[in-house]
């Protein structure tokens, strides 16, 4: 469902309505009286409505994380909020970017249009930005043939649907500004499944093999990752996110049925 578009024609209707009454029809009515329901319900929703769609379109938008691909990150069932303006102003629904603020950093939890069905809205850490040779082998991520910081951060175990019980290690990853834990499941060999990648646009900037892949990111796109590593449809198999598909950066967790321990959590 695509709320934004929803919301922006549920302002455009109760707002020519109240438009409509303002020059046309409260002229035509006796001092006092009340204009027809399809009238004032219209006008007392449009000011709430229009409070709403701004705030989504161009401040602070909520998500609910409806996979466990960013665990130990993000848990199942967690509502998150995301900087909509962070990383420039843009056009609602048209997403067209008006303005540039900051550029997205490596590191950053960040909130996009997935690439393959642009109506759906996928969740990763940035691992890429313009430029970079993104390389993962043998489950060490190297980014410009540096290798990134791991250190060893004991076991963790976590429930899939299905309950399915899933046994994996934690290790902590040093990424630009960013320190985080990712998840590597040892029963787990291969570092990619070669079998699901897709043909890409842009898919000539990368080589696999049965230890890994290595991609150049191409100007004006992004390599993005979760850090589930072995639980996670990303860049590694869809390819490149395109700044057109960016949608926020994601920064708090405002509430988990759960886990109320998690409300207010900041994103790292």
């Amino acid at each position: 469902m695509n709320f934004p578009l929803i919301m922006l024609i549920l302002l455009l209707i109760t707002g020519s309505i109240a438009l409509l009454d303002r020059i046309v029809l409260q002229p035509r009515r006796a001092p006092g009286d009340q204009g027809p329901w399809w009238v004032e319900y219209p006008k007392s929703f449009f000011p709430v409505i229009l409070v709403v769609f701004c705030l989504r379109s161009f401040l602070v938008e909520p998500f609910k994380i409806p996979s466990g691909s960013m665990i130990p990150t993000l848990l199942v069932g967690d509502f998150i909020l995301v900087n909509k303006y962070t990383y420039g102003i843009r056009l609602p629904v048209a997403n067209v970017k008006l303005m540039d603020i900051n550029t997205p950093q490596r590191g950053e939890v960040m909130v996009f249009r997935y690439p393959v069905d642009p109506s759906m809205d996928y969740i990763k850490r940035i691992v890429g930005i313009p430029g970079d040779i993104i390389t993962y082998r043998d489950k060490q991520l190297s980014v410009n043939n540096v290798p990134v910081r791991m250190e060893p951060n004991g076991e963790y175990t976590y429930v899939e649907s299905g309950l399915k019980f899933v046994y994996s290690r934690s290790y902590t990853e040093s990424l630009g500004n960013h320190r985080y834990n990712v998840l590597i499941n040892p029963q787990e060999k291969d570092s990619i499944q070669l079998g699901g990648v897709l043909p890409f646009p842009h898919h000539e900037n990368c080589s696999y093999n049965d230890r890994g892949f290595t991609c150049k990111v191409p100007p004006g796109n992004y390599f993005a990752m979760g850090d589930n590593r072995d639980s996670s449809s990303d860049s590694r198999y869809w390819g490149f996110v395109p700044d057109q598909n960016i949608v926020g950066k994601a920064f708090m967790i405002w509430w988990n049925f759960s886990d109320l321990k998690r409300i207010g959590l900041s994103i790292k």
